[in-house]
């Protein structure tokens, strides 16, 4: 059968965008502001990611940069590739430290690792609070039942996933949108040339995970951009 992997992706529509942000604006506070935020950043490093990972090595400095002023960022990268390969890192507090784990880093050909992200997800949270699980990938190949049941978990532990998802493969996109639904996260689909856009919005988790749901609210309204246009009050 054809992977769709191979399928050039459409651009985001600025209504998936949008979509994204109102449910990010719907999300209960992740803590007080001036705390510190707890963010693992989970990376599909198998060959087809390689142009996402150059990307998010020179985006990951803007998720530190928007929440200076909120509190500290503390992020985890972690990653799979290869044969069974997965790696995870310390919680670092400054871009500088991420950024050099992330270079050194090679895509490899390999099947996707999700579950293990999730499990690691679980285990990082019973040690201490995590606000925030990110993970960036196009595809899925393994039993989605076996994901939901550990999203619904990770939901329990009080730790929302942030489905980034790269293309319109149909099976990655019925697996990610119920582990962001089952966490209380959210699912969002962006294209391969929209560097930008991911920026945007993976800042916007990061100032979530530091200040809740005020501080997104506040970043939107700094955008001042129709893509990151500020919703009305939702929710809590």
């Amino acid at each position: 059968m054809a992977s769709n992997k191979d399928k050039l992706p459409a651009p985001s529509s600025d209504a998936e965008v949008q979509a994204f942000l109102e449910q990010m604006a719907s999300l209960p506070a992740a803590g007080p502001r001036g705390r510190m935020g707890r963010l693992i950043f989970a990376l599909d490093a198998t060959a087809s990611r390689e142009p996402t990972w150059d990307r998010a090595c020179h985006i990951q400095a803007e998720m530190f940069t928007e929440t200076a002023a909120l509190g500290t960022l503390a992020v985890q990268l972690v990653y799979f590739r290869g044969f069974g390969e997965f790696d995870s890192s310390p919680f670092e507090v400054a871009s500088e430290a991420l950024l050099k784990r992330m270079v050194a880093v090679f895509c490899l050909g390999g099947r996707t690792q999700i579950a293990r992200v999730l499990r690691h997800g679980l285990r990082e949270s019973a040690r201490e609070k995590v606000d925030a699980l990110v993970y960036v990938g196009d595809c899925c190949e393994e039993s989605v039942d076996e994901l939901c049941a550990l999203a619904g978990e990770l939901g329990l532990h009080g730790v929302p996933a942030f489905m980034f998802h790269e293309g319109h493969d149909a099976i990655a996109e019925r697996a990610y949108r119920q582990i962001a639904r089952l966490t209380g996260g959210v699912y969002c689909r962006f294209d391969a040339s929209s560097a930008d856009t991911l920026r945007q919005l993976l800042s916007a988790v990061a100032v979530y995970a530091v200040g809740g749901r005020a501080a997104l609210e506040d970043f939107n309204r700094r955008a001042g951009r129709a893509v990151l246009s500020l919703p009305g009050p939702r929710g809590r």
